[in-house]
């Protein structure tokens, strides 16, 4: 045992250090001593060891018959054996001169022919065994009640009956509860077998269910109880056959409140009758039980219910239900589920000195309560001022003396049972002093301080000590008169004060002060003899305390004079407190009763009263609790929302109003509803109080409704809502098909979380009912979370620091999941905790300024309302494109809740976020806005210019390109610029325009064996981009013969074409001539050169003069048009106006095909034609120019453009995309005043659509509007 092994240790334990242990146990008097396993002792003294003394069996309750015999055992161990003796009802049985029972050699008790009759029951009662250990101590057993079965007695018998067959039947039979066990049935005067179909309740009455012929017949019930067989009388039960008409369901047994011990099995009778048969099942707290699976759960035959080794669980109200077909039919009863005590601390061994104080502690559960009382030596300790009851069940022993010395048990009982523990008590000897000398008697013993509960004593140190610094002081006290004394030690050496606390009022104690150092203990002082002070005469609690409410805001309390009132009563105080609060508010009252206004409504106060006499308050009474009387709500419901589920049914939400408000129980809400076009007729709903949303069914298809709610109490109905309008859908959304992928995953890691924000489908036309969020480390499919559809953030907790995880979030609908998007994160090391995050910035919103700026927006809930920022915080305004998908963010920070994003580029959706930083704490990212930056013009050319020739024709040649790299805006034409003269002026190039972002166009009719030269211009709504670089090709010299084509280098602007002469075939110089010959060759090249400047000169300024001619007659033109000017004066070169802002470029040929992947064009056209000398060319070219500009220039004008675009006609070099007509400016200034920048925030047109990302139109091939302005796209000059 451990307290033997416990104190052999002891053994070589020095003296010093058991002196020591002796003084630390002494410390506080309520404090334990020495505890089993360590008795403090001196190596020379005697050792005392706990002894195990306990019982091995101990006696149970037990059933007997008249003239049986009975055995109560019971077995207890100790060295030596202890001696058994046995009480019945709590005193000793005289077992020597008793020939009925007698003691069996291990201690139990056998009774041989048990006596009971009516009027003498000497066997029955309660017995309990008794242990004896002489100079040890004695233990006693639980109690156990022996109870003996009366004579039988029927309180019912069986009855004559008839059943139909099929249907169930029972026959009565009810006895003495001691007596059912005996009970058994006869069938015709023959023992009666029972099976599935035929059971006996355990109240004795027999049930037949599913009669058949077999069970016609006369029965009774017998009770062979030691005696002779009692019967009862007997009854014939009739089988009659099936009628096959209905009859009315009836209970025949139903079920009634039991109560059973844990562990026990129940019975819950439940028998039905009708036609048809009628089907049995359960419900427990309105639960089906499921009697099938279960294996404690049997449904018995006829419908009961049993239940084997019943638990705590299994108490509460159990539902028999009857059903035919016809008609169903319930009972109910209540099963209560009692407990045995059970001991959750048993009290342990203690050493302790004389005059110490200790604590047995013993804590108990059961069902009921368990009480507690205790036993010292087998008898009953009666509580006092030295043997007190504390914390419920524990025993403190006061000032221990050495008759304290024993075994304590703890008994605890209830009324299904009893259970003891024990434990040892050895007072120990004080360990002899050591070789040295002792303190003498501390002087000057005084009681410094006398109150009515305490007393304070100072001394001063000893003689023989006069520093006693390392002494240390105990103060023993007493009652007068009473001989066990009490002990308070010191808290520390030196000190040389004690305060003795929990004294009588008016009481006289003696104290005396003893000093030890580390010889021992050295002399006493003097007895000191203190009487206490008595204690003043206050009023006693003011008796029969009571309230009750008013009104809804007031609460009336009244009393009686105390009882003890100890002089007159002057006035009482009336204190009073909200429940749930610490705040107790205090009237004066003069009276015995008072009305307390202006309380809250249906709140619960608590009251107490206190009495006042002239020597002040006295007792208070005990608090009593009153709720004041309810109202109608004073708030209307909270959060009401509202979400479309479909065309014709909106679902309503909303909250209870504040706590507060209520003003009693809310018992319902009304939901009123109206058209938003037909406001007076209005439609009402009454829903319960526990429900908290509403699907309103039956709406017609888009329109609009008004939505009011408001709360009921049974004072009637508070106030309503704002009224709150929604609109159903023309159409239902799609749920045919899973949700599209979300179109944004943002990961934020944490040191155990991750923060994890999404956007929904680009789609919003299918539906979403959520998301479901896989994540893992290494893999998204260890966990998965399921969350709303309009939730758009969640936070992963639970997570391991520094790991890498993988997550996935995928829509969801009721046909199925999305594909996943996937984002994996690295959570951050677990180092100093993080402060506590801000709150992150809400409302951000994204103005779109131009094709580069954007102005970011938000809010601080964390500020105050004006939103004034008075600390150090910043924010920071992040932003990136998802094109490409890999593309970074790039950050700002601002001090202010707005900040002007540029450098963006065109026409580019953007996501921005906003996060706040305080100090060392920072809030999450915000959720994102969107905003798509302004188109602008293209700033580089189209790529990859390629040229072919046709396939089997020759003259027709094939452009390819591809869209420019910075188109920064959708591409709506491309015009092709071509000529055999890569210097000539851009005006004088032919020209093909190409409609919509087609990426091949086809030229037909070209000169064979001709150079041309290429290039191409891109043009989106805001204008025309630059040209690319020129591309050569040369025509086929013969039918069936390819072309060549390459791009040119950059030859300048002084580059002309070699126009004739010749090199040497290998690159060398001319063969020398002689001198004279030279001569003659470089005059001749001289002369030839001076020809040939003048005739230059001419040519040139007649050239001049026609173009100034041709400028001024543009600028003359109203509507920008111009004619060619060929040898006929007449003819003037055509200008072609396309508009900058938006451009239709239109084939000149009609193609049959409505969609031709290529255009042709048929006019003819040589080399010869190209040459500024030709009429042909120029009457050619002109033909086309003009064909495509009237095709352009008659088209109405139906778009606009800014008009700071607009320029004068009247420059030297006029700007292709600057030119426009003076109609296109009145219709552009007209409709710029009424344009509105985009914002990024779009309002959902579906509940399960997007709410926070703006729609992007969905792909397919772009619409024109077949109205262009007309505007001048290049201006004609003269050759």
């Amino acid at each position: 045992m451990a307290a033997e092994r416990g104190a052999r240790r002891l053994l070589s334990t020095s003296s010093f250090w058991l002196y020591c242990l002796l003084l630390l146990g002494r410390r506080a008097p309520g404090a334990a001593a020495a505890r089993s396993g360590s008795a403090p002792q001196s190596p020379g003294a005697s050792i005392r060891t706990f002894t195990p003394f306990y019982f091995l069996v101990e006696p149970v309750d037990t059933l007997s018959v008249r003239g049986s015999s009975v055995i109560l055992n019971c077995s207890a161990y100790s060295e030596p054996s202890p001696k058994i003796e046995w009480k019945k009802d709590g005193t000793f049985l005289n077992l020597v001169s008793d020939d009925r029972r007698q003691l069996l050699p291990d201690g139990s008790l056998f009774i041989s022919n048990v006596v009971h009759s009516k009027h003498n029951k000497p066997d029955e009662g309660y017995y309990q065994c008794v242990a004896t250990v002489e100079s040890l101590g004695t233990i006693v057993s639980r109690t156990a009640k022996l109870t003996v079965a009366g004579l039988p007695r029927f309180t019912s018998q069986p009855e004559p009956s008839s059943v139909y067959a099929g249907n169930s039947a029972i026959l009565n039979c009810e006895v003495n509860a001691d007596l059912v066990p005996f009970v058994r049935w006869e069938q015709n005067r023959q023992p009666l077998l029972l099976d599935d179909r035929v059971i006996k309740l355990p109240s004795g009455t027999l049930v037949i269910s599913n009669a058949t012929e077999g069970d016609s017949g006369l029965y009774r019930c017998v009770v062979e109880s030691g005696g002779p067989p009692k019967y009862s009388d007997e009854a014939e039960l009739k089988v009659l056959p099936d009628p096959e008409v209905t009859s009315h369901l009836v209970f025949l047994k139903q079920p009634s409140p039991l109560v059973r011990v844990i562990g026990q099995d129940v019975v819950l009778p439940c028998v039905a009758s009708g036609l048809p048969t009628p089907a049995i099942k359960w419900m427990k707290n309105e639960e089906a039980l499921d009697t099938e699976s279960s294996e404690r759960l049997v449904l018995l035959s006829g419908g009961s219910l049993e239940i084997s080794d019943v638990t705590e669980d299994d108490a509460g109200t159990y539902f028999c239900i009857a059903d035919n077909g016809n008609e169903t039919i319930e009972a109910q009863a209540e099963l209560t589920v009692q407990a045995q005590p059970e001991f959750l601390k048993q009290p342990t061994n203690i050493y302790a000195h004389e005059s110490m104080d200790i604590i047995f502690e013993c804590e108990v559960t059961g069902k009921p309560t368990p009480t507690v009382k205790w036993v010292k030596n087998g008898d009953m300790v009666i509580p006092s001022d030295y043997f007190k009851i504390v914390k419920e069940h524990n025993l403190q022993v006061l000032g221990l003396v050495k008759s304290d010395e024993g075994f304590y048990q703890c008994i605890a009982e209830n009324d299904v049972g009893n259970a003891q523990a024990g434990a040892q008590l050895i007072i120990l000897e004080h360990a002899p002093a050591t070789t040295g000398p002792l303190p003498s008697a501390p002087r000057d013993v005084v009681a410094s301080l006398v109150s009515t509960r305490f007393i304070k004593l100072t001394w001063r140190t000893p003689a023989s000590d006069p520093h006693g610094d390392n002494l240390t002081y105990s103060v023993f006290y007493t009652k007068e008169g009473i001989a066990r004394e009490r002990v308070e030690n010191t808290s520390r050496p030196g000190e040389m004060q004690v305060t003795i606390q929990n004294l009588m009022p008016a009481t006289v104690y003696i104290f005396r002060v003893m000093a030890q150092n580390k010889h021992g203990s050295g002399e006493s002082s003097a007895p000191l003899r203190v009487e206490t002070q008595p204690e003043v005469q206050l009023p006693g609690p003011a008796p029969n305390i009571r309230a009750y409410a008013v009104s809804p805001t007031s609460i009336t309390v009244m009393w009686e004079t105390p009882l003890s009132g100890n002089g007159e009563i002057q006035n009482y105080k009336l204190y009073y407190m909200e429940k749930g609060t610490d705040k107790e508010q205090d009237v004066d009252v003069s009276s015995h009763s008072y009305t307390i206004n202006g309380l809250k409504k249906y709140t619960e106060y608590s009251f107490r009263v206190v009495a006042y006499n002239k020597h002040g308050p006295g007792v208070s009474t005990q608090d009593v609790a009153v709720r004041t009387l309810s109202d109608v709500p004073s708030a209307a419901p909270q959060n009401l929302s509202l979400e479309v589920r479909n065309s014709k049914s909106i679902m309503i939400h909303w909250q209870p109003p504040a706590p507060a408000t209520q003003n009693g129980q809310i018992t319902g809400y009304k939901i009123r509803y109206r058209k938003a076009s037909r406001k007076s007729d209005v439609t009402e709903t009454l829903v319960s109080g526990t429900q908290l949303s509403q699907l309103i069914e039956g709406l017609d298809r888009g329109t609009e409704y008004n939505f009011r709610v408001a709360a009921l109490t049974i004072n009637g109905t508070g106030p309503a809502t704002d009224w709150l309008s929604a609109e159903t859908f023309e159409s239902d959304l799609d749920e045919t098909r899973v949700p599209e992928v979300p179109s944004s995953l943002h990961v934020r890691p944490l040191v155990t979380s991750i923060v994890v924000s999404w956007t929904p489908p680009e789609n919003q036309n299918i539906v979403v009912r959520g998301y479901a969020i896989g994540y893992g480390i290494g893999s998204p499919h260890a966990q998965t979370i399921k969350v709303d559809y309009k939730q758009r953030y969640y936070t992963i907790e639970n997570l391991d620091p520094s790991s890498h995880y993988v997550i996935t979030l995928k829509a969801f609908n009721n046909v199925g999941e999305g594909i996943p998007l996937y984002e994996s994160a690295v959570t951050r090391p677990h180092t100093v905790p993080d402060p506590t995050p801000m709150m992150p910035p809400v409302g951000v919103q994204a103005s779109i300024l131009s094709h580069d700026t954007i102005r970011i927006t938000w809010a601080d809930n964390s500020l105050p309302k004006h939103q004034k920022i008075t600390d150090s915080r910043y924010y920071t305004v992040r932003w990136k494109t998802n094109i490409p998908a890999n593309t970074k963010y790039k950050n700002a920070n601002a001090t202010t809740l707005s900040y002007l994003v540029t450098g963006l580029k065109p026409n580019t959706l953007y996501e921005f976020s906003v996060m706040v930083t305080k100090g060392r704490r920072s809030s999450t990212w915000s959720m994102t806005a969107h905003g798509t930056t302004f188109e602008l013009v293209p700033t580089s050319p189209p790529k990859d210019v390629t040229v072919v020739s046709k396939e089997g024709k020759p003259k027709t040649i094939i452009v390819n390109w591809q869209p420019p790299s910075e188109a920064n805006g959708k591409i709506t034409g491309y015009i092709i610029y071509y000529s055999t003269d890569v210097n000539a002026e851009i005006h004088d190039w032919v020209i093909e325009p190409v409609v919509g972002n087609r990426l091949t166009h086809q030229i037909q009719e070209l000169t064979l064996d001709t150079p041309y030269y290429f290039k191409i211009q891109a043009r989106n709504s805001k204008g025309m981009g630059p040209m690319s670089e020129a591309v050569q090709f040369r025509t086929p010299k013969a039918s069936g013969s390819g072309g060549k084509g390459s791009r040119l280098p950059d030859l300048g602007s002084d580059y002309k074409p070699p126009m004739s002469g010749s090199n040497s075939p290998h690159g060398s110089p001319t063969s020398p001539l002689d001198s004279n010959m030279l001569l003659v060759i470089i005059v001749s090249v001289g002369v030839i050169t001076i020809v040939v400047v003048v005739i230059i000169a001419v040519f040139c300024t007649r050239r001049t003069t026609s173009h100034q001619k041709k400028k001024r007659a543009a600028c003359k033109s109203v509507n920008g048009s111009h004619k060619y000017k060929g040898n006929s004066k007449d003819v003037k070169p055509p200008d072609l106006w396309i508009h900058h802002e938006r451009l239709e470029l239109k084939p000149i040929d009609k193609s049959p095909d409505p969609n031709p992947i290529m255009t042709d064009t048929p006019i003819p056209r040589n080399s010869q034609d190209i040459t500024p000398v030709d009429n042909s060319l120029d009457s050619n070219i002109h033909q086309r120019r003009n064909s495509y500009r009237e095709s352009v220039r008659n088209t109405p004008s139906t778009d606009t453009m800014p008009a700071s675009s607009s320029q004068t006609c009247c420059t030297d070099h006029q700007d292709p995309e600057g030119a426009t007509s003076s109609s296109y400016l009145a219709s552009s200034q007209e409709e710029d005043s009424g344009q509105s920048l985009p914002t990024a925030h779009v309002r959902p047109s579906h509940p399960l659509k997007s709410f926070a990302v703006p729609a992007i139109p969905p792909p397919g091939p772009p619409t024109y509007d077949p109205a262009l302005p007309s505007t001048p796209l290049l201006s004609q000059q003269e050759l």
